[in-house]
């Protein structure tokens, strides 16, 4: 026996408009610039910290010292970078996972930083920050004392 179940008009524009974003979002295989606004894929970054600093680790691989721009202002880091389109020639692309453009990610930091002492290095395509902690932000031992 065959079912005959009909589905209603708006849960079916809602299933297409799911699977719209789900595709665009997951399924990384438009260019660059649209995958940077999703903030995936492109500028994968790692954030952590120790008792003095923050450390933000985000992969660069191809983009030079000299295409970077890193700022922090209050609480708030941010990368802009621009990585250039690599010429192909006469071919043509089967796949192009690979973002290249301009892109910018904002990271608000967990804590206060002391921006003057940021430090920035690239090494083999991976762009590491340590943000020194404001002597406000570090944690402090309080001895307790009994009465």
């Amino acid at each position: 026996m065959r079912s005959t179940i009909t589905v209603h008009p708006i849960q079916q524009l809602r299933e297409e408009v799911d699977r719209l974003f789900t595709n665009v979002f997951t399924h990384p295989t438009v260019t660059g610039a649209a995958r940077l606004v999703t903030g995936r894929g492109f500028l994968a970054v790692n954030v952590w910290e120790d008792s003095d600093n923050l450390f933000v680790e985000a992969e660069v691989p191809g983009v030079k010292p000299e295409q970077l721009d890193v700022t922090v202002v209050g609480n708030e880091l941010t990368i802009k970078g621009q990585r250039p389109e690599e010429p192909l020639g006469d071919g043509a692309f089967h796949r192009r996972e690979r973002g290249q453009g301009s892109f910018t990610r904002i990271l608000r930091l967990s804590t206060e930083v002391t921006a003057d002492n940021v430090r920035a290095a690239l090494n083999d395509g991976v762009l590491l920050l340590t943000l020194p902690k404001a002597e406000a932000a570090k944690p402090r031992k309080i001895q307790v004392k009994t009465e």
